[in-house]
C-alpha cells in the first residue's frame, strides 16, 4: 500500500495568532509521527505542496472573494465576507498560507485518482466551513471542496465525502449541495448546541441531487459506544449504495472529551476506531481510494498530536498499539512549546472502542433518536429500509 502525506513546513504559516486554531497541533503531530517511524514506513512518500492558483480557487470561491483576502493579506485592515472577525481574524501572508493547504489537499486527492498513490492525507487541511464568498469558523479557503472539484475535473462521477469533525461540515455541504455526483456526510454535535447551527437531518440534498446529504446530529455528552453506533448505524450502508469511486475524509480531532470548544466524549482510542472504520470502508466501497485531511481540533497538546498520528499510521499501515509511549523527546518537545499543558505519556486513554450494533427500539435514548432521524429521513433515497439493521 502506498500512500502521499503531503507536507511542507510552511503549511504551519496558516497562523491566526492567539487563536483557537494553533499551528502548534499540527507541528506537534508531525513530530509525533515522525519519532514514532510513521512517516519512514516502505511506500510512504512525503511531498511538498505548490499553492492552489486563482483559477483553481475561483472552481470553489467567487473571484471577488479571493481579491478581498488578497487584499487583508498584505496588513491592510479588512472587515467583511467573514473576515476581520474574532473567528477569522486578518493576518499577514493570509491568502499564501490558505493557498497551500488549498494545494496540498488539492495535490492528495489528484494523486489518488490517478493512480499516483493508494491514499493520501493533508493533515494541514480539513478547512470545511470556508464558503464560496466569505470566510467562516477558522476557514478561509475550503480546500475538501476544492480537492473534490478536482476529482470531478478529471472524470469522476461518485465522490463520497464523509467529515467527522464535531462541527457541521457545512461549507462542503453548501458548495455540492445541489451536485448529485458528491454525496456528503457529517456526524457531529447538534447544531442546537453547537457552531455552525447547520446539519439538521432534514438536510437532504438539493433539487436534483436528492439524497447527496446526510447528517447526523449528535446529543452533547456522546461517548466513544454512542458515537460509534451512530457511525456504523448509517455510514457503511449509504456509503455502500452510492458505491463512490473515491473516498474523501475530514477527521477533525474536536470530537476529544476534553476540546474546549466542543461537547462531545470520544477518547482518542474512539478516534483511533474511527479510522480505522473509514479505512476498512475506502477498501470496501472505493477501492481502496481514500484521501484524508485533518480539520478542528483545540486540545493542542492532549489530542490532536496523538489523533492525527493514529491517523497517519493507520493511512500508511498497520495502526499503532494504543499502549505504545510517547516518545520522550517528543514530549519535552510539547512541554516547550505549551508548557501549561498536560503531556501525554502515552497513545492511548484507557478508553474503550467497543460498541454494540444499532437495533431500532432497543435502546431508545437521545442518541438512538438521532439515528433514526437520519435513517428515516435519507435511507429511501438509497432504496435502504430505515428500520432494518442490515442496511
Amino acid at each position: 500500500m502506498n500512500t502521499l502525506v503531503v507536507w511542507d513546513e510552511a503549511l504551519l504559516r496558516y497562523d491566526m495568532g492567539d487563536h483557537p486554531l494553533d499551528p502548534v497541533r499540527v507541528e506537534l503531530t508531525m513530530a509525533l509521527a515522525r519519532s514514532l517511524g510513521v512517516l519512514d514506513r516502505p511506500g510512504v512518500t512525503v511531498q511538498r505542496p505548490e499553492p492552489a492558483t486563482d483559477a483553481v480557487l475561483a472552481t470553489v470561491h467567487d473571484p471577488d472573494y479571493i481579491a478581498v483576502v488578497k487584499a487583508a493579506s498584505t496588513g491592510r485592515r479588512i472587515s467583511m465576507m467573514g473576515l476581520g472577525t474574532l473567528d477569522n481574524p486578518t493576518f499577514v501572508g493570509m491568502h499564501e498560507a490558505s493557498a497551500l493547504i488549498a494545494g496540498a489537499t488539492r495535490r492528495a486527492a489528484e494523486a489518488v485518482w490517478l493512480g499516483e498513490t493508494d491514499r493520501a492525507v493533508s493533515i494541514s487541511g480539513g478547512l470545511h466551513h470556508a464558503m464560496p464568498d466569505r470566510a467562516a469558523g477558522f476557514c478561509v479557503y475550503n480546500d475538501p471542496a476544492v480537492a473534490i472539484k478536482r476529482v470531478l475535473e478529471l472524470g469522476a462521477e461518485r465522490v463520497a465525502y464523509v467529515d467527522i469533525d464535531v462541527h457541521h461540515g457545512d461549507g462542503v455541504q453548501e458548495i455540492f449541495y445541489n451536485d448529485p455526483r458528491v454525496l456528503t456526510i457529517s456526524l457531529h454535535e447538534s447544531p442546537r448546541t453547537l457552531f455552525p447551527g447547520t446539519g439538521f437531518p432534514d438536510e437532504t440534498g438539493g433539487a436534483g441531487a436528492e439524497g447527496s446529504a446526510v447528517n447526523v446530529a449528535l446529543p452533547p455528552g456522546t461517548d466513544d459506544k454512542g458515537w460509534l453506533r451512530a457511525f456504523h448505524a448509517v455510514v457503511p450502508g449509504v456509503l455502500r449504495a452510492f458505491r463512490p469511486q473515491l473516498l474523501f475524509t475530514q477527521c477533525g480531532a474536536d470530537t476529544y472529551r476534553h476540546d474546549p470548544l466542543a461537547n462531545l466524549r470520544l477518547t482518542v482510542d474512539g478516534q483511533r476506531a474511527a479510522y480505522l472504520a473509514l479505512r476498512d470502508l475506502a477498501t470496501e466501497v472505493a477501492s481502496g481510494k481514500w484521501v484524508a485531511s485533518g480539520g478542528g481540533g483545540y486540545a493542542l497538546v492532549e489530542c490532536v498530536p496523538r489523533a492525527w498520528t493514529h491517523l497517519l499510521a493507520v493511512l500508511t499501515g498497520d495502526a499503532l498499539d494504543p499502549a505504545v509511549e510517547t516518545p520522550a523527546a517528543w514530549r519535552e518537545l510539547a512541554a516547550e512549546r505549551r508548557p501549561s499543558h498536560r503531556v501525554p505519556p502515552a497513545m492511548t486513554d484507557g478508553g474503550d472502542a467497543a460498541w454494540n450494533p444499532w437495533v431500532p427500539g432497543e435502546s431508545p435514548d437521545a442518541i438512538d433518536r438521532s439515528i433514526m432521524a437520519t435513517r428515516r429521513l435519507t435511507f429511501p433515497f438509497f432504496g435502504l429500509d430505515p428500520h432494518d439493521p442490515r442496511d
